[in-house]
């Protein structure tokens, strides 16, 4: 039939389209950092959530419903529910929490630390091969985020209570990273996030409404533009490519391209909300930018192929 494209003419397709869509990945994960800085400055943390996640939740299944691809086993659309109270309420919840006593810059860094813990759960758990030379990659990308790292904290303008919340953050975007291959869901992805979003709104409700009023949220344009970013580009975009790269490159080799966040969310972060960026910082690029091409090779030209 016509409309059966061959093998030979999907491939290329594939393989030119990967590039672009790490490369926005990145952007996008990487600016929301600084989005999210932005909105807790004038919304408590847990609202702003709750309500980017019931908002992105409700879109995304909506235009599922209308385009009639609603479809869903009830197995693998509770593995999406689960998969959003790691991903979504937990990471960026406890994240957000961070995000008031630490600079957007610092939650970035201590976030990408992800591929390190990934990889080594990944060949635990996920049969993963950790050859010597993505331990060397990983190694090269640590090493470049703890010169930055390093240098931030002499600074000393970070708390360690926002610390200590950026680093549970940490630990469950690796579990569900890790759940999501293990369980792994069938199904369209579309439609899983949109049952991510949805779960992680309905649990944080409840929890923002109890620690915090709408009467400390302060309404302008900085918050609308900040939220309207962090809906569409984060938990739309952004999740979506997300767990595409999972399924194209593997954990690790996903994972990996955390170690570029540090430089990008600083970036961000200096042209958005002045923050300081030091040489010292500049130079961590240097080996994380090694260290990513050392671990994601293999598997993308693999994907490529």
């Amino acid at each position: 039939m016509s409309s059966v494209s061959s093998p030979a003419a999907v491939t290329p397709m594939k393989s030119n389209l990967l590039p672009l869509e790490i490369g926005l990945f990145c952007l996008l994960w990487s600016f929301a950092f600084v989005a999210g800085k932005i909105g807790v400055t004038y919304c408590p943390p847990l609202l702003l959530l709750a309500a980017r996640f019931s908002l992105a939740g409700v879109m995304i299944l909506a235009v599922s419903l209308i385009r009639g691809e609603l479809r869903m086993g009830w197995r693998d659309a509770a593995v999406f529910a689960v998969l959003g109270i790691a991903n979504n309420a937990l990471y960026l919840g406890l994240g957000y929490m961070g995000l008031q006593t630490v600079s957007a810059g610092l939650g970035g860094l201590i976030v990408s630390a992800n591929p390190v813990f990934t990889a080594v759960f990944a060949a635990l758990l996920l049969g993963e091969p950790l050859t010597l030379r993505k331990i060397a990659g990983l190694a090269l990308g640590t090493l470049g985020v703890a010169m930055i790292v390093w240098h931030r904290m002499s600074v000393g303008t970070d708390h360690l209570e926002g610390i200590l919340y950026t680093l549970a953050a940490l630990a469950s975007i690796v579990t569900g990273t890790i759940l999501f291959k293990q369980l792994a869901p069938k199904g369209s992805l579309w439609v899983g996030n949109g049952i991510q979003n949805l779960s992680a709104g309905l649990v944080l409700w409840p929890v923002a409404l109890g620690i915090s009023s709408v009467h400390d949220v302060t309404p302008n344009a900085q918050l609308l533009g900040a939220f309207a970013f962090l809906v569409l580009g984060g938990s739309i975009l952004a999740y979506v490519l997300w767990f595409h790269l999972l399924k194209v490159c593997g954990a690790t080799a996903a994972s990996a391209y955390h170690f570029v966040m540090p430089p990008l969310a600083m970036i961000f972060a200096f042209l958005v909300l002045g923050e300081h960026v030091a040489l010292q910082d500049l130079l961590g690029v240097v080996p994380v930018a090694i260290g990513i091409y050392l671990v994601t090779r293999s598997p993308v030209r693999a994907a490529a192929a």
